[in-house]
């Protein structure tokens, strides 16, 4: 078997981690092993959170309008339930 050399693939690999990993904290910004794992962790929590973040914008935008609504003496439910029929 013909021996397999890669190290230009294997740091360009290393390099691309490493930058993706660079302000973390410790051996998280300098071991590749280490920095690989936060990497792939840091993914995860941005793909999450991604969701997230819609849910908690629209928990917001509801707080705000019913606020606003019940200063103006009307729910919120009743205030989007007359939004929707002043629509239609």
């Amino acid at each position: 078997m013909a021996r397999v050399k890669r190290g230009v693939v294997a740091r360009a690999r290393h390099k691309k981690i490493l930058k993706q990993a660079k302000g973390y904290y410790g051996a998280r910004s300098r071991v590749y092993r280490v920095a690989f794992q936060a990497v792939i962790k840091a993914g995860q929590y941005a793909y999450r959170d991604r969701r997230q973040k819609k849910r908690q914008f629209r928990q917001l935008w509801i707080a705000r309008i019913n606020a606003a609504a019940r200063q103006n003496g009307i729910s919120y439910s009743k205030f989007i339930n007359g939004l929707k029929k002043s629509l239609c």
